[in-house]
């Protein structure tokens, strides 16, 4: 179906009990999700078994623990993170923070947290 979407008519939901994310694209072979993450919001260190992700920083700083490595990423630079690698988000500055995830195949459902 062709149409325009936005966040004021995508499907929201909440993750991580303060932040937000809206589908913008929602299909089995991709997904586009725009997130907020407040000041101090992160997720749980985990990977995809088959989902290639692609992280891209709207506005703010996000900061991603990536296979052991800790990357700063800012507004307007990505960050490929390929199937299997380990890997979570943290918003550790002072500002929120908004990026687009998107993923091929889509994450959810294969999503492994890893303690």
């Amino acid at each position: 179906m062709v149409g325009i979407i936005s966040r004021d008519i995508a499907e929201h939901y909440r993750w991580g009990g303060v932040c937000d994310g809206w589908h913008l694209l929602k299909s089995e072979a991709l997904s586009i999700i725009q997130e907020r993450v407040p000041p101090g919001g992160c997720e749980e260190m985990h990977f995809h078994e088959h989902a290639h992700q692609f992280f891209f920083v709207l506005s703010g700083e996000a900061t991603m623990e990536i296979g052991g490595e800790r990357l700063l990423i800012t507004s307007e630079h990505g960050v490929s993170v390929p199937a299997g690698v380990h890997h979570r988000l943290l918003n550790q500055s002072n500002t929120e923070l908004w990026f687009l995830v998107i993923s091929s195949p889509r994450s959810h459902g294969d999503r492994v947290s890893v303690k």
